[in-house]
């Protein structure tokens, strides 16, 4: 054991946030903790580390745990640069390799026994903490993190915040604590940076905890989930995929057993009604004191909006809603991608992928006419309205409350309409009469997108729509979007998110290339794995055949570097096609359903994703078996 919380409790003025919090962490435990916001995964990091205290309960730490808290706002000292900042983790390295050299001088003057055994005590030491390893180790992080050479001797207080995050974690990293406590980690990083991040934590050898909305990134990284729901810590074995479909099944138990006890409720209390004053009053009596004893079963609540969301007035664009020709963006002579070529249908959605000033932002600005093309050609389809989803969320007005504020792109509609519609983005009840002004950045965002989907335009181009969304949201968000029946270009880094509305993919690569690929995100992450190990074979005898080698070398002789890329790529592989098998099965049970088969369209959809998924899992094998006789 690491560490156990035990029946903790925790209120704020009156709030009580956890009612009775308990679980366990264990030595090498990969774990994610999720939750909506505000359900308490801060606070319970913060009674972990002790910077708060519990109202009731115990904490149990290991003696002399040490544990490493990333940290949302990180400090340096004024003289720090990137490198050195980094290199501070080991700062017991650096007071050894200090008190050698001091011992080194000594020695010269005078080797007396008692030196010579310190100085080999020390060097033993420094061995043993991969002393002579180090600083190449922080400097492979730093990489990893998007920190490239150039920015190594920046002064940390000239970087921005983003920047000072991850290098913070950089840090952190670097410092081998007992147990890491990551809360949104992936916050502040691209795409290339989260899958550094997650091979990084794949091979780690210590326990983590992870708090993120990442779904991704918690299926790749964890091997146990626990939910904190309704003040109450559940624990699920396995990753986010299969803590989804055990939860549904404990929710379905949970449900059948609710409806039975409050059968067995109203049964009896009509037996103690009829029977309390007549012959059977002491049967009569120990029944009530029988039903006041009773453990009674919680309500199911759902989380993720279903359903129909009737958006069915949007007007109907024509075939060919975005097609670019050749197409070069940039800024004044600076291009920063050309040769774009895709055309975007009716219904389709574009997810648009890339790391930091690769492009994407200069695109939307282009497509949306902000900013001129600087060669080809960019043509909007006949029928187009345009609905943009911003970042900044510009558009909200701080006065109004939540219905008001929808009600300004829909002034006629009928107020249980706009009740049903706010609630699939999970603002039910009087929350609807809230002030803008005092919502949460969630709370504005989901506002903002409830408000876009239901303003009636045929394209929704969405910037990061994710961004301050909780799980709950997301999932919310996911649901409008299926139901949604015009065209839509999302630039984002939830790459689960991707992998349930995007069509095709539109990746700005960091040498500039792009690339448009037909399929979701994951589909796209195994495509161009397969390309890259593809590209470096053939590199491999191509270098070979210069070398003009006689013999062919041993398997164990070939390049280590690309040995160990195969074999990552063959486990990446065997961890995914149990879940996407797992999904298969699913979807033949979801297909046999009599409203499944009754709904003619829901019927096509899912039988179009068992044909996905089928040849999914048929590339896997196939990609397993080619790699699997070069390793």
């Amino acid at each position: 054991m690491l560490f156990r919380l035990s029946d903790i409790y925790k209120s704020y003025a009156g709030n009580e946030i956890l009612r009775g919090i308990s679980f366990q962490i264990n030595p090498n435990e990969k774990v994610g903790l999720v939750g909506r916001n505000g359900a308490g995964k801060t606070t319970v990091f913060r009674i972990i580390t002790g910077e708060e205290s519990a109202d009731s309960g115990e904490v149990h730490k290991l003696s002399n745990l040490k544990i490493g808290l990333l940290q949302q706002h990180v400090d340096f000292t004024e003289d720090e640069t990137v490198h050195t900042a980094a290199l501070s983790a080991f700062q017991r390295l650096h007071d050894i390799e200090a008190e050698m050299r001091h011992l080194e001088v000594a020695m010269a003057k005078d080797a007396t026994e008692e030196i010579l055994e310190k100085y080999a005590d020390l060097q033993i030491e420094f061995e043993n903490a991969d002393g002579f390893t180090f600083t190449a180790r922080a400097e492979a992080i730093l990489l990893g993190l998007g920190f490239t050479k150039e920015t190594w001797n920046l002064a940390t207080k000239n970087l921005s915040g983003g920047q000072k995050n991850r290098l913070g974690m950089a840090r952190l990293l670097l410092s081998n604590p007992d147990i890491l406590l990551l809360d949104e980690p992936t916050n502040h990083l691209d795409v290339g940076a989260v899958e550094w991040l997650e091979n990084f934590l794949q091979n780690y050898e210590t326990a983590f905890v992870i708090v993120s909305h990442d779904r991704y990134f918690l299926d790749r990284t964890c091997r146990r989930i626990i939910e904190i729901d309704k003040g109450k810590a559940v624990t699920y074995k396995g990753n986010y995929s299969q803590f989804l479909v055990e939860r549904a099944e404990r929710r379905e138990q949970q449900m059948r057993e609710f409806e039975n006890q409050q059968s067995f409720i109203a049964k009896t209390e009509d037996f103690v009604r009829r029977n309390l004053a007549g012959q059977k009053t002491k049967m009569a009596k120990s029944r009530r004191n029988m039903l006041e004893r009773l453990e009674r079963v919680e309500a199911v609540t759902v989380d993720k909006a279903s359903g129909n969301f009737n958006l069915k007035n949007v007007e109907r664009a024509g075939l060919n809603v975005l097609t670019a020709e050749e197409l070069a963006i940039g800024y004044g002579e600076k291009i920063l991608a050309k040769d774009i070529n895709f055309t975007l249908n009716r219904g389709e959605c574009l997810g648009i992928i890339g790391g930091n000033g690769t492009g994407k932002t200069t695109f939307l600005k282009t497509i949306l006419g902000s900013q001129r093309e600087l060669d080809g050609k960019l043509n909007w389809g006949t029928k187009t309205s345009i609905g943009y989803y911003a970042q900044n969320l510009e558009d909200l007005d701080a006065r109004n409350e939540i219905v008001q504020e929808i009600r300004r792109v829909a002034p006629n509609a009928d107020n249980g309409e706009l009740r049903s519609f706010l609630a699939r983005f999970l603002f039910t009840g009087e929350e609807i009469f809230k002030k803008v002004a005092d919502l949460s950045g969630g709370e504005k965002g989901r506002l903002a997108l409830a408000k876009l989907i239901y303003s009636g335009v045929n394209v929704l181009v969405l910037d990061e729509p994710t961004n301050h969304l909780d799980i709950p949201s997301r999932e919310a968000l996911e649901a409008a979007l299926e139901n949604y029946p015009g065209t839509i270009l999302a630039v984002s880094h939830d790459r689960f998110f991707l992998d349930e509305i995007s069509t095709q993919i539109f990746s700005f690569e960091d040498d500039g290339e792009t690339i448009v690929f037909d399929g979701n995100y994951s589909e796209f992450h195994d495509w161009k794995k397969s390309r890259e190990l593809r590209v470096e074979s053939r590199e491999f005898k191509s270098s070979a055949s210069d070398a003009k080698i006689e013999e062919p070398k041993p398997k164990s002789e070939i390049s280590k570097n690309q040995q160990q890329k195969v074999e990552r790529r063959v486990k990446e592989i065997e961890g995914k096609i149990p879940h996407l098998e797992e999904s298969l099965t699913k979807l033949t049970l979801e297909m046999s359903l009599p409203e499944t088969i009754s709904d003619h369209a829901k019927l096509q959809k899912v039988s179009q994703k068992y044909k996905q998924t089928e040849k999914q899992i048929q590339d896997l094998y196939g990609e397993w078996e080619r790699l699997e006789s070069t390793v």
